[in-house]
């Protein structure tokens, strides 16, 4: 049975934000550390985590903290520039790179993301960086994580394709940085302080309710900068949605419809959103930075069952666009 889901399957009621209740799931955290001595143990949790929510945390990966936080604190420094220097590298849709703001229109909510983002795209990323005098050492230190964020991705490939018996390489050869076909993003994500007359007010939504396209995301975040939340897909009508954590130090993973296609769906992706904070929450600017891990525009994507026919990974997300974005009528 498909586990991953167009929102032209879910009504435009069942998507709307203001639905919906709030259901306690184990959302596992997988520690990653000796990670060559305990593969096998490793990707038993993380099949187990994947397939039951589609959602898991990672410890124990590897990234220093101090590099975590360098990269929140340029960031932060990058989204606190003026919208006229931003606007020098605005975003390519096209090649997923560049600055937009308030742009993204999800279909579950209808109006705009309340937030502003930067997309880094290796190939692509000509005239798109901010000079050295606007942010010294910001175009090496956001490389030198966003290497850091594909180890880790690759890492987690290379079980699931362990478990689904392929050449544990496979995912990694389909992921090469160095290809002018590399098409995996490191987002940086900005979501705008709630107003004073907007606290309390119930519907309002950060992001809406949407899948990922890409094979995984790794998601990192700010304690006490909540409201993501999780919804299985088969759940999706029932609208029981799980808020996460936050955690400075663990990284948030989910699955993304490509991985699912490529898995012939024994992998899901699931819904996820971002509320907006209620009465006594923070209410301030959230922080996140997200890495796709997304196979190269050449990779062929068939899972070893052949459940579906082959696609190039371009051609397969143009077909998840067209499906999520379609023109409404």
């Amino acid at each position: 049975m498909a586990t991953s889901y167009d929102l032209s399957e879910v009504s435009r009621e069942q998507q709307m934000g203001g639905l919906g209740t709030e259901t306690d799931r184990e959302i596992r955290v997988i520690d990653l550390t000796d990670f060559e001595d305990r593969r096998a143990e490793i990707t038993e949790e993380l099949w187990q985590a994947a397939t039951e929510i589609g959602f898991f945390q990672l410890s124990g990966h590897g990234i220093p903290q101090t590099l975590i936080d360098d990269v929140f604190t340029r960031t932060a420094g990058f989204f606190a520039l003026p919208d006229s220097v931003k606007g020098r590298y605005p975003l390519v849709k096209a090649n997923n790179a560049g600055w937009e703001s308030m742009s993204q229109v999800r279909p579950s909510i209808g109006v705009p993301d309340q937030k502003e983002s930067y997309q880094i795209t290796r190939p692509h990323m000509d005239r798109l960086w901010p000079s050295s005098a606007e942010l010294p050492g910001f175009r090496s230190a956001v490389l030198a994580f966003e290497h850091q964020a594909w180890t880790v991705a690759m890492r987690v490939l290379s079980c699931f394709a362990d478990r689904l018996g392929m050449d544990r390489d496979h995912f990694t050869a389909a992921h090469n940085p160095e290809s002018p076909e590399y098409q995996s993003t490191l987002r940086l994500l900005h979501y705008f302080a709630v107003p004073a007359e907007l606290r309390g007010v119930p519907g309002r939504w950060r992001a809406g309710a949407h899948t990922d396209f890409d094979c995984l995301t790794l998601l990192f975040q700010r304690d006490g900068q909540g409201g993501l939340q999780v919804c299985p897909g088969r759940e999706m009508q029932e609208q029981e949605w799980t808020s996460i954590t936050p955690s400075s130090s663990l990284i948030t993973c989910n699955i993304g419809d490509m991985l699912t296609r490529w898995s012939d769906d024994l992998l899901p992706s699931n819904f996820h959103r971002v509320r907006s904070p209620g009465e006594g929450e923070y209410q301030g600017e959230r922080y996140s930075i997200a890495y796709f891990a997304q196979a190269d525009r050449d990779a062929v994507i068939q899972g070893p069952g052949g459940t579906y026919p082959p696609v190039t990974a371009a051609d397969f997300l143009t077909q998840r666009v067209r499906a999520n974005y379609r023109p409404q009528g």
